[in-house]
């Protein structure tokens, strides 16, 4: 779809919202909506916040009648009040469009037995994940989050094909099959996961146990949920679906759109969705659009993988930190393995960062613990207390692992 068809679409649907959601009829209250025809025009408008989502809890973001309301989905509502997406038959039928698309992308077929790990409910995940695989024809596990022994018994019974998780969990899921001395037993070739940031260490542990080819999805609840951009076999930028989205990148600091390559923040633009439309929506998000065609020869734009978020920083001594940073020094010393853990404290009324890192077998722990303070010295620029740890003694998660315990005062 080529760019003044995309322009066009979004600005029908600042039409339709400006007249039809109460949210946007403040937020765009004394703007010339009507008269605005360019992508320059475009870029003066007002971002979507998720505070403003908050705002207008439970359905003040709403834009059809309430009998065009078929299904309703939530955040978890952890960090504030929940926000209630709601969404008509054809934002459902359009979200498994999408989701059958990643399915293809990751070369998937109706042959495969998917097990959905992600789970069921106001969340988003687990029904998505369903839907797609549906919509596409393979046989459908739908195991929900937990109870690893039974999703091993199921994984190995069912003969599985393609895993469907948290990078998290697949972790956890890849442990307990080197554990068990299952790898013989089950039938995986593929692996789609997403919901949170994955670095290169993950990724080799669960390739080493595994032997799986994965693939990075991308969604959020607010944007449909998980299903808007995959990447293909080729592995260089999730496809994003850009006759339903329109996707910018944004300085987190200043606001302005930054040109194709550059990393910033993910903004999107929903401009086909019904009940709940978002308008230059700040995902938080931090990635790039990558320049060029994929050499899949996909017609699809590319996101790069999601390095972080922008309001994940950390301050500690002064210093701007992200988890990622942290994580890149770690790649970078032979010895240590996925699983690490930052730990704030205040000790004589002084920050204290603790950093927290699982090494391999066979390595010394504390030749490992003065490379890490080295790596974090001249990465960050301030000193850290390294603590050295065996395989498996740090927490795993069926979710999201925790990165960053924050126990300030």
């Amino acid at each position: 779809m080529n760019e003044l068809t995309i322009m066009s679409r979004c600005f029908d649907q600042v039409r339709r919202v400006a007249k039809l959601s109460p949210m946007y009829q403040k937020k765009f209250a004394g703007i010339p909506v009507e008269t605005m025809m360019t992508k320059e025009d475009f870029e003066t408008l007002p971002f979507t916040t998720k505070q403003d989502l908050r705002d207008a809890y439970p359905m003040g973001m709403q834009c059809v009648p309430n009998d065009k309301i078929v299904r309703v989905h939530s955040s978890s509502g952890t960090t504030g009040t929940p926000v209630i997406i709601p969404y008509s038959a054809q934002d459902l039928e359009d979200w498994a469009v999408m989701f059958e698309r990643c399915y293809q992308f990751a070369g998937v077929t109706p042959d495969d037995r998917v097990q959905i790990t992600p789970g069921f409910g106001l969340w988003t995940a687990g029904l998505g994940f369903q839907a797609g695989a549906e919509r596409l024809g393979a046989m459908v596990i739908p195991t929900g989050a937990g109870n690893t022994d039974r999703q091993l018994q199921l994984m190995r019974d069912l003969k599985a094909t393609v895993l469907t998780s948290t990078s998290s969990y697949a972790l956890v899921i890849a442990e307990e099959v080197d554990k068990r001395g299952m790898k013989d037993q089950i039938c995986l070739k593929r692996g789609i996961f997403g919901s949170e940031r994955w670095g290169d260490k993950i990724r080799e542990r669960i390739y080493e146990t595994l032997g799986i080819e994965f693939f990075d999805i991308y969604g959020l609840t607010e944007i449909y949920g998980p299903g808007i951009a995959i990447d293909c076999s080729y592995h260089t930028g999730m496809h994003y679906f850009n006759d339903y989205l329109y996707c910018e990148i944004i300085d987190p600091e200043t606001g302005k759109v930054l040109p194709d390559g550059e990393q910033g923040e993910i903004v999107i633009t929903t401009f086909r969705k019904e009940a709940a439309p978002l308008i230059r929506y700040r995902t938080r998000d931090i990635s790039r659009i990558v320049p060029g065609e994929c050499p899949c020869g996909s017609r699809f734009p590319r996101l790069d993988r999601i390095v972080g978020r922008s309001d994940d920083m950390i301050k500690v001594k002064g210093t701007n930190i992200y988890p990622s940073q942290v994580e890149e020094i770690l790649k970078n010393i032979e010895g240590f393995s996925s699983e690490y853990r930052i730990i704030l404290e205040n000790k004589d009324l002084r920050d204290r960062m603790i950093v927290q890192a699982e090494m391999k077998e066979g390595y010394d722990a504390d030749a490992l613990a003065e490379a890490l303070l080295r790596g974090c010295k001249s990465g960050l620029g301030i000193r850290v207390v390294p603590e050295v740890m065996k395989l498996g003694e740090l927490p795993r998660s069926e979710k999201k692992t925790q990165r960053v315990i924050d126990k300030r005062y």
